[in-house]
């Protein structure tokens, strides 16, 4: 989990000298902003930790082996974002941002305090790519997943440039 901290402090770092404009404005119509990027991992954590949650009270146990999730910072690969985790084309503040990424940090903190004392490797999750993923591979996917969109954040910031 402190991973995953130290990886969403180097977001926000990468992103806290622009402004709102900055954020909001799209380099091309292919490519999302920088805020709806924000927009997606803030989208990503809320609704998985909601699905993990859901998973670790429900699930059946199986047995899941890990998976190489480390993979998934390669961004050679092009993945479509499922459309639940589309962002929006709505303006937001990165006030605002702020906030949901801090709301969506602390539900997976909670979820993490909740899961302490529980084996999280036998119950999963499907992921497009890897296949079923266990809860305990999950936490730091998290963290891995926004590592992934930082590299793609500075591609964006280089493109304005």
């Amino acid at each position: 989990m402190n991973e995953n901290i130290l990886i969403r402090k180097e977001l926000l770092e990468s992103v806290d000298h622009l402004t709102d404009d900055q954020l909001n404005k799209r380099v091309n119509n292919e490519k999302w902003s920088i805020m709806q990027v924000l927009e997606h991992l803030y989208l990503m954590e809320s609704k998985l930790v909601k699905l993990m949650t859901k998973t670790f009270k429900e699930a059946p146990i199986e047995v899941i082996s890990d998976k190489p999730i480390h993979l998934a910072t390669n961004r050679a690969k092009k993945v479509t974002s499922p459309q639940h985790f589309e962002p929006t084309d709505q303006y937001i503040t990165m006030d605002e941002m702020k906030e949901k990424l801090k709301q969506s940090r602390k539900s997976l903190l909670d979820f993490v305090e909740l899961t302490n004392d529980h084996n999280l490797e036998d119950k999963g999750m499907p992921h497009p790519i890897f296949g079923q993923i266990n809860l305990k591979q999950w936490i730091p996917f998290i963290g891995v997943h926004e590592k992934r969109h930082i590299e793609q954040i500075r591609e964006l910031i280089e493109e304005f440039n």
